[in-house]
């Protein structure tokens, strides 16, 4: 089984081949359980204003190359802001 470190490396060399599970993975470990989890989409809280939230869909088994880079670009936030402080 992959780190989170390789599994986010992958979603950013290659975003449009990332296999849903391994997204589910690391928004689980970047942000915590999903508030909502139904049978091809998942909704995360995001801690900041705004659109609070990260939604990821499978689509035959992969996550859709769009919400793969919102999850690419919540987690630079959530890492600016760790180390902004």
């Amino acid at each position: 089984m992959p780190r989170v470190d390789d599994i986010v490396e992958q979603m950013r060399r290659n975003p449009e081949n990332v296999r849903f599970a391994d997204v589910c993975r690391v928004c689980d470990y970047y942000l915590g359980k999903p508030r909502q989890k139904a049978t091809s989409h998942r909704v995360y809280k995001t801690p900041w204003q705004g659109d609070p939230r990260v939604n990821i869909q499978s689509s035959k088994g992969k996550a859709k190359a769009y919400q793969v880079k919102q999850v690419l670009r919540a987690i630079e936030r959530l890492e600016y802001e760790s180390h902004s402080k």
